[in-house]
């Protein structure tokens, strides 16, 4: 056993542990140092790593760019004709013009592979633990693996199937993958524990997996169909492991829509299932930074730390929300939309500690902290107009427009409305490209609307109604969404994007509701081949020498 730990610790960054049933901690280990461990170190020390990759997966630049760039929800023009140009891999993203060599498909590819591999490696490990929590980590280790192959059927279309870590994978495809996940996760569900999440895999985190297996296999039975046949059967395990995650009455309902995806959202009773960012493991995480103007100085703590005027909702997105509430302005119907928290000109001088930037999607003129963080006669911060000082425009306003597309008006520094709705991190170094709330994979919002769904499917339009409105109804923090009077698959569509929006669901719920070959903002593509995204070059040149193993999606 010590063996199989030592050439893992050689490979990997290992990781021991100072909270056994909620997180385990990296700390970089040496061969002299793995002799002292104890069996439980050393159980926790070859699981954590399936874990730690996460972070890598759900990077800004990887799964969230191919989740929700590539939709109707999120652009990324040539800022000022020069940012975010990166070979044009952002446009082609969007316009379903991807190619085989995109930098970013090949880091998600190999993100998601390497956890897999990792949780391989202890799969192989852990059984000759003889620490009694080491059948726990192995369940969870299995349970991740299934979760990396659920994540690569969805975006390329294949698992890959590996027990020992020196064979060649076996790879499945369609019902065969379907299968395979699926049993995984049957088989180590009762295994699972209920209160170590969210930030590693529990039995309702496996059960909600399930959920989304069930719900999107008549996608992956036929990826290119024109259209889908969802089975009775699989709504009603739908249906099934819904209701037990709803009916544990161990998650509930955020009042506060925006806490989700604040700095202490860990302990946030409705997340089932998220990458574990506290104490800033390594850093990865920029969701709150990516969106924000160059000019836009969040935290009076590091008065430098600002956006990167990355991308913005597109005009299409927008409309759904006006068009939705119309007369009445989005932001006054709906508490998910945007959140207040600075008042012109009331707030011209903040105490550090009072200050905090808006939530949701900001629009037009933006205010606040300037670079260094420019003080009032008593001390207190200014908050003010902001330019675009920092892209050398200083007479040009951080004034955030509808209207963002690919010319050159279209994709300068302030078109776009952004999103905020990640918090700008506040016990973090910089806040910036450290941001320490969690990145949430699975929360019950979405076992609501994934159980309005199934039962929609099935023709109970009432129940899937009753369920859309819980969800509406949650947000008293504020005066919640008002109840939607009727539900259709496409209104609840819409309202899966209002709730879950930026979350990296977007393209997998597109593809489901039958939306991915439209038509939006500087998108016309209509080929169903590019449902899938190109398997990299580089892995199919790897795999050369094994003919026919690994052969690229079609339409790449």
């Amino acid at each position: 056993m010590t063996k199989k730990i030592i050439s893992v610790l050689l490979a990997f960054v290992i990781i021991a542990t100072t909270d056994s049933c909620t997180k385990l901690n990296e700390e970089i280990l040496d061969e002299s140092s793995v002799a002292g461990l104890t069996k439980k170190q050393q159980a926790e020390g070859i699981t954590a790593p399936v874990y730690a990759k996460l972070e890598d997966v759900f990077l800004h630049t990887t799964y969230f760019d191919l989740q929700e760039i590539s939709t109707d929800e999120a652009i990324l023009p040539f800022r000022g004709g020069t940012d975010w140009g990166d070979n044009g891999i952002y446009v082609q993203m969007h316009k379903h013009e991807t190619i085989s060599s995109d930098a970013n498909i090949r880091s998600t590819w190999t993100h998601i592979l390497t956890g897999l591999s990792r949780a391989v490696t202890a799969i192989n490990a852990l059984p000759a633990n003889s620490d009694p929590n080491a059948p726990l980590f192995l369940a969870e280790a299995r349970g991740m693996r299934a979760y990396y192959c659920l994540l690569t059927l969805d975006l390329f279309g294949l698992v890959f199937v590996k027990d020992v870590a020196t064979e060649t994978s076996k790879i499945l495809r369609g019902e065969e993958a379907i299968q395979y996940i699926k049993s995984e996760l049957l088989a180590v569900e009762p295994l699972l524990e209920t209160n170590t999440g969210p930030g590693r895999l529990t039995k309702a985190a496996a059960q909600g997996l399930l959920v989304r297996l069930y719900l999107n296999a008549a996608v992956y039975r036929d990826v290119y169909a024109p259209s889908f046949s969802f089975k009775n059967e699989d709504m009603d395990k739908v249906i099934e492991y819904c209701d037990k995650i709803i009916n544990s009455t161990q998650y509930a309902l955020a009042p506060d829509y925006f806490s989700l995806f604040s700095d202490n959202n860990h302990t946030n009773k409705e997340l089932i299932f998220a990458v574990d960012q506290r104490f800033d493991l390594n850093g990865h995480n920029r969701m709150a930074y990516f969106s924000l103007s160059g000019d836009q100085y969040p935290l009076a703590a590091w008065p430098v730390a600002n956006g990167t005027d990355g991308a913005a909702i597109t005009p299409d997105f927008y409309r759904s929300w006006v068009n939705a509430y119309a007369p009445v302005d989005p932001a006054a119907a709906d508490p998910r939309f945007y959140k207040q928290n600075l008042i012109i000109p009331a707030d011209s001088c903040l105490p550090a500690a009072n200050y905090n930037i808006d939530r949701g999607i900001l629009r037009g003129q933006q205010y606040g902290m300037l670079l260094n963080g420019v003080k009032c006669a008593n001390g207190n911060i200014r908050i003010t107009r902001l330019f675009n000082v920092s892209r050398k425009r200083p007479t040009s306003p951080v004034d955030f427009t509808e209207q963002v597309d690919y010319t050159v008006a279209g994709s300068d520094y302030s078109t776009g409305y952004r999103v905020s709705k990640y918090e700008f991190s506040k016990t973090s170094e910089t806040g910036r490209n450290k941001g320490e709330h969690d990145i949430i994979i699975l929360r019950l919002a979405d076992i609501y609307l994934m159980w309005a769904e199934a039962k929609l499917r099935k023709g109970d339009a009432a129940g899937a109604l009753a369920d859309v409105n819980t969800v509406r109804a949650a947000r008293t923090a504020t005066k919640p969404a008002p109840p939607l009077p009727a539900i259709t698959l496409d209104l609840l569509f819409r309202e899966r994007g209002f709730e879950f929006y930026w979350e990296m669901l977007r393209r997998t719920d597109m593809i489901r509701f039958g939306k991915y070959e439209g038509t939006w903002t500087e998108k016309t593509n209509n080929d169903v081949k590019k449902r899938l995204f190109p398997i990299p070059q580089t892995a199919i040149d790897a795999a050369s020498n094994l003919p026919g193993y690994l052969m690229q999606n079609a339409g790449y």
